[in-house]
């Protein structure tokens, strides 16, 4: 690990692996807008709570300068928006066009960082994950990177706080360092007789599935273990191309790779191939953690009122006890009700009772069958230059809110089935329609036939609002035909 003394000069370079849908927090989490960007605890999303969880960080290795966050294509202006947003903005977002699993995207993090830094440390977090003692996880984080350096891959076992069937544990093996164990055991979930068990013996840990491991360490494990997984990873980031914030690998390469996650690709079978230099180390820590798997576990770590019960939104309760209520857009009311999770969205209520919610993706899997277009997206939709929200629609119409942000521009583009007439609300819009070019003010509207090709644009320094009315045979939002896009889209 050092010279004469000395830490070698490597960065701890944090890893935030942004994927995964949490049906399981259907309405608000969707297909197209998972549960990391949503706001569930603290003070910003838990994409932005999770980058700056190392913020104030002081130990062995210093931190390297912009975060690598490995995330699904499909959010990835939004993903950019947050960290930019939340004071950690970053080149390094790399884009997989399809998930496979941790295990490559900690590979493709693992190959871009051996780009970008010397052999860094890496410091593998999932996005969606709460952790309430951040100077403990610190301590935690310090104390592995002394495992790390030496080539060690660490996992951070949580001290469970009750026997939780709905985790995966590690046995923890003997002490060979000062807070640092031997990995005896990995044990996938267990029924409630066995993890009461497991909690007694106090030699079980929750799987937290946060990871620390030198970039050269994870490579030579993944190519040992899976071959095919590291060639298929190496051959996408070899073919990527740089786009501003975005690191876009190669689709054909990638669909190559298998899917597979950390613990079973490697972390599981480091203990039987000593040869590799790669041994598996266990840090457990105490440092309020959770999965946010569910509902249930958003209650049991919010504040509550003297009745238990948690509100976020415009919620009323009367006669009501250990309930949550989540209202987006509406007053919910509740009365004489108990253990009871309530979730509003503009398109969606779900109720449930509080120890069913585990339940909430038998919903989600239903909605998919049918293709009901709230397992996917929310009414409001984020794009790279603002969002529209679609308020309402019928049979041949369509009205939507479109607000963009200053400087945002829409493509350039034209409908075959659709005409649009838009109003402008606040701000300034700069207009191209066919071969005219010109502004509108509040409260100036104009019409876009059929067939036209324009563009809307945001000249000014606040964020234009403006309403937008459909009509047309078809109003699909595949009926766009682009010609120039600042996005890169297609």
């Amino acid at each position: 690990m050092t010279k004469n003394g000395a830490v070698e000069s490597v960065k701890l370079q944090p890893v935030i692996l942004s994927g995964g849908s949490g049906t399981r927090l259907w309405p608000l989490s969707r297909e197209q807008y998972p549960k990391q960007l949503l706001q569930l605890v603290g003070d910003g999303t838990m994409l932005q709570v999770a980058a700056r969880r190392l913020d104030g960080f002081i130990g062995h290795l210093s931190l390297a300068e912009e975060p690598i966050v490995v995330c699904n294509e499909e959010y990835r202006f939004i993903t950019a928006e947050q960290m930019r947003s939340g004071g950690c903005p970053t080149r390094q977002i790399i884009l997989e066009p399809f998930g496979r699993n941790t295990a490559p995207a900690l590979t493709l993090a693992a190959l871009q960082s051996l780009r970008i830094e010397k052999d860094a440390v890496l410091l593998v977090m999932p996005a969606d994950h709460v952790i309430g003692d951040v100077p403990a996880f610190h301590r935690a984080v310090d104390l592995a990177l002394v495992a790390a350096l030496d080539g060690a891959m660490v996992t951070f076992g949580i001290v469970p706080e009750r026997a939780e069937t709905g985790y995966g544990y590690i046995r923890s093996g003997r002490e060979v360092a000062d807070g640092i164990h031997e990995v005896a055991a990995f044990v996938e979930k267990p029924d409630a007789a066995t993890a009461e068990a497991y909690v007694a013996s106090g030699e079980y840990m929750w799987n937290s599935g946060l990871f620390m491991v030198r970039a050269s360490s994870w490579m030579r494990a993944i190519a040992y273990f899976d071959p095919n997984m590291a060639n298929a990873c190496k051959l996408a980031l070899d073919q990527a191309s740089q786009d501003t914030d975005f690191v876009r690998i190669a689709k054909d390469a990638f669909l190559q790779c298998p899917s597979d996650s950390i613990d079973y690709a490697v972390m599981e079978k480091l203990a039987a191939t000593p040869e590799l230099g790669v041994q598996p180390r266990m840090v457990p820590m105490s440092v309020g953690w959770s999965d946010v798997g569910a509902w249930d576990a958003l209650w049991t770590l919010a504040e509550k009122d003297g009745d238990g019960n948690v509100a976020r939104g415009d919620v009323m309760f009367e006669a009501t006890r250990n309930t949550l209520v989540h209202a987006s857009d509406r007053l919910v009311a509740c009365l004489g009700v108990d253990d009871l999770v309530v979730v509003e969205t503009p398109d969606a209520v779900m109720v449930a009772h509080r120890e069913r919610t585990q339940e909430v993706k038998r919903i989600v899997a239903r909605l998919k069958a049918g293709k009901r277009s709230q397992a996917d997206a929310h009414r409001k939709i984020h794009r790279p230059w603002g969002f529209y929200d679609s308020i309402d629609s019928g049979d041949r119409f369509q009205v939507k809110r479109i607000v963009v942000k200053p400087g945002g521009t829409l493509s350039l583009q034209m409908h075959h089935h659709r005409a649009e007439h838009w109003i402008v609300v606040r701000g300034t819009a700069r207009v191209t329609r066919g071969d005219e070019v010109f502004l509108l003010s509040e409260n100036q509207s104009t019409y876009i036939p059929l067939g036209v090709v324009h563009r809307l644009e945001n000249p000014g320094k606040v964020a234009l609002e403006m309403i937008e009315v459909q009509s047309g045979s078809y109003l699909g939002e595949d009926d766009i035909v682009r010609f120039e896009d600042n996005y890169g889209r297609g």
